[in-house]
């Protein structure tokens, strides 16, 4: 017959080796929270509508470089608040490793844009701007957590299809091609991974 001490012992050993494993885990893999994907989307679809609005259609390239700054700055403020609520700090381990990822497309994006307007290329940029950041999402796949590691792979690889769409297609299409890129694959695939983050956290 086991005695109270002996299950006590096993339930802290129990709870010791669940500790261990999460912490592992978070040592390991990023979480990408849904809701910087969403807000990422909202931007992009907004940046979309205003650009196709006739009188601001001259405007677009400052409208898309607009929307990519507030993009970016609502995605790292809600990567910082995901990770704070579960007591995790934003630039180590596993969130470092995953914005390093990202850094060599993004800056080969931001680096082309400037080559392309000088050279009077701008056309070219919606097809260069969706195929890098499909191919630093790629990149940094490997970085997250595994139940969202094939859904964001998912959503890498669709992001450089939507690039090769766009140096297809004529000019006209662009604004169209960015707002699907940037705006519903963000919202659709924000929206799918909160999905799993959340069952993923209340599995803890």
């Amino acid at each position: 017959m086991r005695s109270n001490n002996t299950v006590a012992m096993d339930s802290h050993a129990l709870g010791t080796l669940n500790y261990i494993r999460a912490s592992i885990d978070a040592a390991g893999a990023f979480a990408v929270p849904g809701t910087a994907g969403v807000a990422m989307g909202v931007v992009g679809l907004v940046a979309a509508g205003i650009a196709s609005i006739p009188a601001l259609a001259g405007y677009w390239l400052v409208i898309w470089l607009a929307a990519a700054t507030v993009g970016a700055g609502l995605g790292v403020i809600l990567v910082a608040r995901h990770r704070s609520g579960i007591g995790l700090a934003l630039y180590r381990g596993p969130a470092r490793r995953f914005v390093l990822c990202l850094c060599p497309a993004l800056l080969a994006g931001g680096v082309l844009t400037a080559v392309l307007f000088q050279a009077g290329e701008a056309r070219l940029l919606p097809g260069a701007w969706l195929l890098l950041y499909g191919c630093a999402v790629l990149s940094a796949t490997l970085m997250t957590a595994p139940a969202m590691m094939r859904l964001i792979g998912a959503m890498g690889g669709l992001f450089v299809i939507c690039g090769a769409i766009a140096f297809e297609a004529p000019p006209r299409w662009h604004n169209a091609v960015l707002g699907v890129g940037f705006g519903l694959l963000h919202l659709i695939f924000g929206y799918l991974i909160g999905r799993i983050d959340g069952v993923e956290r209340s599995k803890t």
